[in-house]
């Protein structure tokens, strides 16, 4: 991917027609998917949270793809040696030398603790950096500003309040 077609995409997240904190809490959900041990299945399983939290799933995608395989072996390291110590245990040498799960399952119950604890810090700070983001964006442009503006004053996705009828009226 070029750094046009990076700046598109991230301009086209920060453009949503959607309220800042929903797409935040879809990249936050995806982000915490990124740091679960499933490799192969981050992807299918931002797709099917997006569907069953009613979440943009363009951004909880993106925030499942943050984790590259660059950086898998260090957060897996440090899952693993953060979960062996809440659990008291004294963590083995671990180094990633495959990503099969029958050479995981002997770490499995310190490397799920430990990616639950860093999933949850990493999606936290991933949701405040991205409301900061689409707010500061949207600042920039007079239409963007308005509907951020429209969606914190309602609360809610103006497509849906529209959609909605009204239940007011004869």
């Amino acid at each position: 991917m070029t750094r046009d077609q990076l700046k598109q995409r991230f301009t086209a997240i920060l453009a949503l027609d959607s309220h800042p904190g929903h797409i935040a809490a879809g990249f936050a959900v995806g982000v915490f998917i990124s740091i679960t041990p499933f490799f192969g299945l981050h992807t299918a399983m931002a797709v099917a949270a997006a569907f069953l939290f009613r979440l943009n799933k363009l951004t909880t995608i993106t925030g499942a793809w943050i984790n590259t395989p660059l950086t898998v072996p260090p957060v897996l390291i440090a899952c693993y040696k953060l979960g062996a110590w809440l659990l008291g245990e004294t963590a083995r040498p671990f180094s990633v030398t495959t990503l099969e799960w029958d050479y995981l399952k002997g770490y499995a119950e310190a490397l799920m603790l430990g990616s639950a604890v860093i999933g949850l810090a990493a999606a936290a700070a991933g949701y405040g950096l991205c409301y900061w983001l689409v707010v500061r964006f949207r600042r920039k442009d007079p239409a963007l500003a308005e509907l951020t503006r429209e969606t914190l004053l309602t609360g809610e996705d103006l497509e849906q309040v529209l959609e909605q009828p009204d239940r007011n009226r004869p």
